[in-house]
This record gives structure tokens, C-alpha cells and sequence, in this order.
């Protein structure tokens, strides 16, 4: 049985292709079209995947869709009406859009894959609709090395649900508990994204970067103010200070009195101030996460822990997760965001849906290191360059390896291309840039020569596994560069005045 996932229409579009509920290729939209998160319907990431199984459009038997529309329109509707007056100008103006996104979007889908795949299909028939949370869930529990595990995924909002926990085991997952939009950790560190000058949806990750050069000054005013907390972890926002749920912004004048001004301007300088915010929020993100991980243990049992969701691509929060020792493992997939959406819908049909069994999974990871998606031969290769007159040389593979080396010695950048491109935001060695780190202005190099982005945007380590314990105070495994581990004190140096003034 083939089974192809989607996930699009909100942000990183993407497409798996399941063969009896094995993975044979999945990818995101924007690899194709080089538009960042890409929203799009995927149609490139669905004929790369069925280029890679070999297979064509009739003899797919399901299309699994990451989310249910009218469920999310629902939601839509409500929050206005909950809100009312408040947003009115923006409602009227997102209602034509809304209808014809979300309200009618089945229509939509199965035009689509006529488009992609051909109208003699009837898509109608073969079209399914998973859950927002229930995809994340999926997507984490059944590629992971364990029969049976506890799964919290955090994201910004699915349908109506931002915080779930579930129970997997063997071919069967129930999500237990739910927390509900308005009231996101997700959103809340989007907030604060916006707030600090970065792109909500995008700049995520900037901030957790930013977090590391300020000190959480204002963690304490966020709990007090924004978030409240429970012992358990749950939590409810306070909505006086936020215009997310009706607006087109994330914060309103009530937030930017509590902090003192404006947000930044996103063409101004980053200072002092939006360090320690991005570290704020990063410290109360981490305390959450802490807080409902120690529940959820206590109240399932569950010594190993599945992440899944946009919050879940925090490898910060991760390696603080991991570090309590509140489960003995903990996995998370490595494409956590809405992309890894389509992967989990396809998974959860396969097992909930058509009900198939799970063998015993133990050691072993499902999602193949992540290089899921396309690969090229030399000759592929050589075509494109020879096509856009670029100048080469091929050499011999032990030569190869040699003028890398020394490259890299040299302090030069290297960009390196190797079998099939990764599933996930994470470069891992498949589509990556390597460097030397030894050299204190390999960071800021790199990042305003090479990748044209702010110069405190970090980069990972790699070691190899028999070495990890010589350099981090971490002792597993972290193939998908989601999490964080502080060096060992021997490892450590004073960093140069260079380094700090990045």
C-alpha cells in the first residue's frame, strides 16, 4: 500500500511517500523552489516522491492531509467572535481569504493533485484528513527507536490545540491531554520573536541564537505579567497583552509598556535589550517544558519521551530536557515543524487509520538518519555544471579527501553535497558547510561572508560518537543537531574580545 502525506497552506509544505508503512522519500517544497518556508502546495516534493518509489499517481492508494481545514476554520470563527470588537477591521478584511482557504479547502486539495498528478484519478475518494497534533504525535512516535513511549508536542497552534501529550504504544497512539489556542508557548515565544525585530514563523531560531548574549532579566516580569504557570506545567496566557488572536500583529501597547518601547525595528541594530529578552523568554520556554515533561512522566510511567512541533526544533530547551534525566531516552524528530506534519499524516493512517501492526522497533530509528530526500549522480552532476558553465575539476576520491582537508586547515570555507539531501531544517552532513572551529573568527566569517545573516547566528559541532564524551558533558546520541550540551572544562577556553563583540 502506498500512502502519500502532505502538509501545506501554512507554512513549510512538504510530502512523504510511505510503501507499507516504510519511509521511502519525503521532502519540503522549498528545496525546490528556493522560497524559504515555503506555503505552497507541494507539487514538487510529491513527484520527487514518487519518482524515488518508483511508482506512479494510480497506484497511490491514500492522500493524507497534515490537518483538518474546517476544524482550524472553526477556530478562526470563534476567536473573533470570543474577541469581539477587538480586530474587527481585520476579520472583515481576512474573511474573503479564510473561505476560500480554509472553509473550502478539500476543493482546493483534490484541484491540486489533478494539477500534480493527473485528473483521471477521482482524489476525492483516496483523500484523507489527520489531525494537526496527531500528525506531530505520529511523526515522532513511529519512526522513533521505542515500543512504547510518552509524546509532547509544542507548537504554536494546530486546529484549536498548542500543547498535547500522548501515550504510543506498539501500533497504537492516544493523545491524553490538551491545551487549547489562545493559550501557546509557542506563540508566546513567536511574540517575543516579533517583539526583538525577527520574522514570526522564521526568526524562532534567531532568538533561541540570540538567547546565550543576554541574561534573563525579565523572566521573572514574563512569568508574572504573560504566562502563568502551574506546577504541572500547564499554563494560560494573558491575552490583555497580545493581539495574535484577532490582530496582524503579536503584541500590542500593553506589552510594549511592560518592556519599555516599541519592538525593533527589524533594519536597526540588536542591542543589549533584545539579548536579555530573547534570553527571558528562552529561560521561562525551558522552565515550561521542564514543568510538563516531569507531569507527564509521573502520570504515565513512561521512561522514554517522543518531541515533536515547532517548539520541539529548540535544542536548547531539548538539552536542558535531557540533561534533568527525567526519562531515560529521549528522541525527537528531527523535521518537528509542520513539514514533519506530513510524514505523521501518512504514518497515522497507516496504523490508525488502516490499522496495521508495528513490528518491535527497539534500537532502531525509522527516520534513516533524515536523508530522505533526492540524490544526484556524478554524471547528473557534471551535466549541471557543464549546462551552467561553471568551472570544475574531478578528482579521485583520496585526492578528494585530501584538498578538503587542507581547505579546511587553511580556514576556508567548504561546501559539501553527499547521497540524499535531509528531511528537516538541520544540515547533517548531506547538504552542509564545514569549517574549522579552532579559529575564533570562524563564526563571524562564516556567517557574513558565506551565509549573509547576522554574526551571532551559531553554528553545530560535529564529533564523531566515540568522542562525544571527551568533549560534552553528554554522553548519547544527537544525530539531528536538536540538542545542546555544554563542553567539558577541559575543553573550555577564555573566548577572544572578536568572539564576544560578534
Amino acid at each position: 500500500m502506498y500512502i502519500l502525506g502532505i502538509s501545506a497552506f501554512y507554512h513549510d509544505s512538504a510530502a512523504c511517500l510511505l510503501k507499507d508503512g516504510q519511509i521511502i522519500a519525503a521532502a519540503q517544497e522549498e528545496r525546490f523552489t528556493r522560497k524559504k518556508h515555503d506555503a505552497g502546495f507541494p507539487s514538487n516534493a510529491i513527484e520527487y516522491c514518487l519518482r524515488e518509489g518508483g511508482v506512479g499517481a494510480s497506484k497511490i492508494d491514500s492522500v493524507v492531509f497534515y490537518e483538518k481545514p474546517f476544524v482550524k476554520f472553526e477556530r478562526l470563527l470563534e476567536t473573533y467572535f470570543a474577541f469581539v470588537p477587538r480586530g474587527f477591521k481585520s476579520f472583515v478584511s481576512a474573511m474573503p481569504l479564510w473561505i476560500k482557504e480554509k472553509l473550502f479547502q478539500k476543493s482546493r486539495l483534490i484541484k491540486e493533485l489533478s494539477l500534480t498528478l493527473g485528473v483521471s484519478i477521482n482524489w476525492s475518494e483516496r483523500l484523507l484528513f489527520s489531525e494537526h497534533h496527531l500528525s506531530h504525535a505520529a511523526s515522532a512516535f513511529y519512526p522513533s527507536p521505542f515500543d512504547d513511549a510518552a509524546v509532547l508536542t509544542i507548537d504554536g497552534v494546530g486546529e484549536w490545540t498548542t500543547t498535547s501529550w500522548a501515550v504510543g504504544s506498539g501500533k497504537e497512539l492516544k493523545i491524553i491531554k490538551e491545551m487549547h489556542f489562545p493559550h501557546s508557548l509557542g506563540l508566546l515565544y513567536s511574540a517575543f520573536t516579533y517583539y526583538t525585530g525577527f520574522k514570526v514563523n522564521s526568526g524562532e531560531y534567531k532568538v533561541m541564537g540570540l538567547a546565550p548574549y543576554g541574561t534573563p532579566i525579565y523572566a521573572e516580569l514574563i512569568k508574572e505579567k504573560l504566562i502563568h504557570i502551574a506546577v504541572d506545567g500547564s499554563f494560560q496566557i494573558d491575552m490583555t497583552y497580545f493581539d495574535y488572536a484577532t490582530g496582524l500583529t503579536m503584541t500590542n501597547k500593553k506589552f510594549h509598556t511592560l518592556f519599555g518601547g516599541p519592538p525593533r525595528s527589524p533594519e536597526t541594530e540588536v542591542t543589549q535589550r533584545e539579548m536579555d529578552l530573547a534570553a527571558s523568554v528562552q529561560k521561562v520556554t525551558e522552565d515550561v517544558v521542564l514543568l510538563i515533561a516531569k507531569n507527564i512522566a509521573q502520570e504515565t510511567g513512561q521512561k522514554n519521551l517522543c518531541l515533536a512541533g515547532g517548539v520541539a526544533l529548540n535544542c536548547v530547551a531539548n538539552g536542558r530536557l535531557v540533561q534533568e534525566k527525567i526519562f531515560d531516552h529521549v528522541w525527537i524528530q528531527p523535521a518537528a515543524g509542520d513539514a514533519g506534519g506530513a510524514l505523521g499524516a501518512a504514518l497515522s493512517a497507516w496504523y490508525l487509520h488502516f490499522a496495521q501492526q508495528r513490528s518491535s522497533v527497539s534500537s532502531r530509528d525509522g527516520m534513516l538518519g533524515s536523508y530522505l530526500g533526492p540524490s544526484f549522480t556524478d554524471e547528473e552532476i557534471e551535466t549541471q555544471l557543464i549546462t551552467n558553465g561553471a568551472t570544475f575539476h574531478k578528482y579521485q576520491v583520496d585526492e578528494f579527501l585530501d584538498i578538503v582537508t587542507d581547505a579546511l586547515a587553511d580556514e576556508k570555507a567548504v561546501g559539501w553535497m553527499q547521497g540524499r539531501m535531509e528531511f528537516g531544517p538541520r544540515s547533517l552532513g548531506a547538504r552542509s558547510i564545514l569549517a574549522d572551529p579552532r579559529s575564533p573568527m570562524m563564526q563571524k566569517k562564516l556567517n557574513l561572508k558565506v551565509k549573509y545573516r547576522e554574526s551571532f547566528r551559531p553554528f553545530a559541532p560535529s564529533v564523531l560518537r566515540e568522542y562525544v564524551k571527551e568533549w560534552f558533558e553528554y554522553e548519547g546520541d544527537s544525530p539531528y543537531m536538536l540538542l545542546v550540551a555544554d563542553l567539558t572544562e577541559s575543553k573550555r577556553r577564555i573566548i577572544t574580545k572578536e568572539e564576544g563583540d560578534l
